[in-house]
């Protein structure tokens, strides 16, 4: 087959870590298919551009992918240049597309739902299998954090986009195993049956996390210390992420072995430090940043790895974090300091969640899980090296695959009903 996946930030991940099309196009040329990424030449959280103004597109392969890259004007933050750049990326992808050989399949991924929507019209216009892939509950997510209400004009114009999709798209990926829940809030069961929609959540490339985890090591004291109990946090460090109850919770340990290691960057980290040095807070180690390909050796070396974040009502459909999957990829137990009824560490029995935002109950929601014994603890070391495999981006490919073809079991039903 001839496939298409067409993502606006697909860029090779050497230039943007958002490496999911790219580990699909691998898997899939392995099974002897065609595939070309169409993305925008922009990098996002960047000011890099990798074409130059006078170039309408690029064909370049990079890792042995073919990609067709869109000169997009450049853009910071979050304002009416970002959605500039979102809709001339849509605008001139038809007009690309016309110089290639029409695909068997399109797989056209939203956010931005612009784009996602032309690969649909694509499709169609093809007569082809079209996919719309929703990494991102749009105007929903948008609603979530605030960023718009729930009547706003522009909210109501995203809902209309967003039903448009999917009742023109042939099949549905969403990243989260409650995401249909969504669309029966919405009342769109009856133009969109669950029969055509499917979950295939974020996932791990395991060839690659455990080749990383061998040659990229860290020489870092506490986390070699055998005896310590070591909660490791990677990721970002921003208001969003809340870490300040993070430090909360560690003030309310009273186990002396338990030590908290914090790896990442962001506007929140100064801050941060301060109140350990003003708070004396003594089991808290910020490690500064590294390369993601540091983080499989630094998980891996972990007694607990965290997955934080402030609880919020998007998460009522689950959650598909990369980090939980890198988690899983390392071997040792999760905790997730947040209650969500579609939980991939809890489904996988990888780990706890702490269903309150209260310090003290997570604070000892750890202490109890650092004193298992060996055996339950190496039980949830196996759940989350068993979970690994089943996320693994080989597996995830061949159920794409399964979509494409409709072969695939649509979400919420078990194969064993199938």
């Amino acid at each position: 087959m001839r496939i298409w996946l067409v993502n606006h930030y697909a860029v090779p991940p050497r230039y943007y870590p958002l490496a999911r099309q790219a580990n699909f196009a691998k898997n899939l040329m392995k099974m002897g298919h065609e595939v070309r990424i169409f993305a925008a030449s922009t990098v996002h959280n960047s000011d890099e551009n990798l074409l130059s103004k006078g170039e309408d597109y690029k064909e370049i392969i990079d890792d042995g992918i073919q990609y067709t890259l869109i000169r997009c004007r450049d853009y910071q933050g979050n304002g009416l240049s970002r959605v500039y750049n979102m809709c001339e990326f849509a605008i001139k992808l038809p007009k690309i597309c016309k110089k290639y050989p029409k695909p068997d399949a399109i797989v056209s991924t939203s956010v931005p739902p612009t784009s996602c929507a032309v690969g649909i019209r694509l499709a169609n216009k093809y007569k082809c299998i079209g996919v719309a892939e929703i990494a991102d509950l749009w105007p929903e997510t948008l609603v979530a954090y605030g960023m718009v209400g729930v009547k706003n004009p522009i909210t109501l114009m995203l809902r209309k986009l967003e039903k448009w999709i999917y009742k023109h798209a042939d099949r549905i990926v969403f990243f989260e195993d409650g995401d249909y829940e969504y669309i029966k809030e919405q009342g769109w069961e009856r133009d969109i049956p669950r029969d055509k929609v499917f979950c295939i959540s974020n996932g791990v490339n395991l060839e690659d996390f455990n080749h990383n985890k061998t040659h990229f090591t860290v020489d870092d004291e506490d986390l070699h210390d055998t005896s310590i109990f070591k909660v490791v946090y990677t990721g970002s460090i921003r208001k969003v992420n809340n870490l300040g109850l993070l430090l909360d919770t560690a003030k309310k340990i009273r186990n002396p072995k338990i030590l908290f290691l914090i790896w990442g960057n962001g506007d929140e980290l100064d801050s941060l430090r301060e109140r350990v040095e003003k708070e004396n807070i003594r089991n808290v180690r910020f490690k500064g940043v590294v390369e993601k390909k540091y983080v499989p050796y630094i998980t891996s070396h972990a007694d607990m790895n965290i997955v934080h974040n402030s609880p919020m009502d998007l998460f009522r459909f689950g959650i598909s974090f990369n980090k939980i999957f890198d988690y899983m990829a390392a071997g040792k137990p999760i905790i997730c300091d947040f209650n969500c009824p579609f939980n991939p560490v809890i489904m996988s029995q990888a780990g706890i969640d702490v269903a309150s935002t209260d310090p003290e109950v997570i604070a000892k929601a750890i202490e109890q899980f650092a004193q298992i014994d060996q055996m339950e603890y190496k039980k949830y070391c196996e759940n989350a090296e068993k979970a690994a495999h089943e996320y693994d981006f080989t597996n995830l490919t061949e159920k794409l695959l399964k979509v494409i073809e409709g072969s695939a079991t649509p979400i919420g039903i078990s194969e064993e009903k199938v």
